[in-house]
């Protein structure tokens, strides 16, 4: 599976099976719909920086909610959490995913906002690979809030997201908070990442990627 990260919570999962698109956000530049062959769209919620589907191009199918889909051999499941800590009164809800490709189970943690409980947890199960996982805080979970969840699924690797890249959002921290809480040091951002099966490190590791236009 190829990894590409396109800002804010926007990734593009590109395996063998076919290839997923996650929040996606606005397009550098404006400009066309991509051309990009995409099966699969998830949308945690409905915030215009995570649910810019037409700007993908294409007819993927759009998933916006919780439920059991399969794709082309992907299988995907939502789970309904919510957009802060008072289930949902403030911000509304937050569809986590968990898709399963090219035999890895990857989680997109959306923009969840509270510290997942035991029934979430148990629904999206103790064999995530790759953990996709806001660690900013201006509306979801915050660093050390990030820690809490990666310690409660326990992936092999962590991608942080959601988090200021530049001056545009002043209101997310830098995922310098995240790292330094997580006892991480030298890691220097890759433009995409490769993960099979058999390269999964033995202890959940962080990679941090560099953001691509699309």
């Amino acid at each position: 599976m190829e990894i590409t990260w396109h800002g804010h919570a926007h990734f593009r999962l590109r395996g063998r099976e076919g290839t997923v698109v996650t929040d996606p956000t606005f397009r550098s530049g404006g400009g066309a719909p991509g051309r990009m062959a995409i099966d699969v769209v998830t949308v945690s919620h409905a915030h215009p920086a995570h649910c810019q589907v037409a700007q993908l191009g294409g007819e993927p199918m759009v998933l916006t909610g919780p439920g059991e889909y399969e794709v082309k051999g992907i299988v995907i499941t939502g789970i309904q959490t919510f957009h802060d800590a008072e289930r949902g009164r403030k911000r509304g809800k937050n569809t986590v995913f968990r898709i399963e490709l090219d035999d890895l189970v990857v989680c997109h943690l959306g923009d969840l906002g509270h510290v997942l409980t035991s029934d979430q947890i148990d629904q999206i199960g103790n064999n995530v690979d790759v953990l996709f996982v806001p660690v900013g805080g201006g509306g979801t979970i915050d660093a050390s809030q990030a820690i809490e969840v990666i310690s409660l699924l326990d992936p092999r690797l962590v991608i942080p997201m959601h988090y200021r890249v530049n001056d545009l959002d002043l209101r997310l921290d830098t995922v310098d908070r995240f790292l330094r809480e997580m006892g991480v040091t030298g890691v220097e951002a890759e433009p995409r990442l490769t993960v099979t099966r058999t390269s999964l490190p033995e202890e959940t590791s962080v990679v941090v990627l560099q953001p691509r236009p699309f």
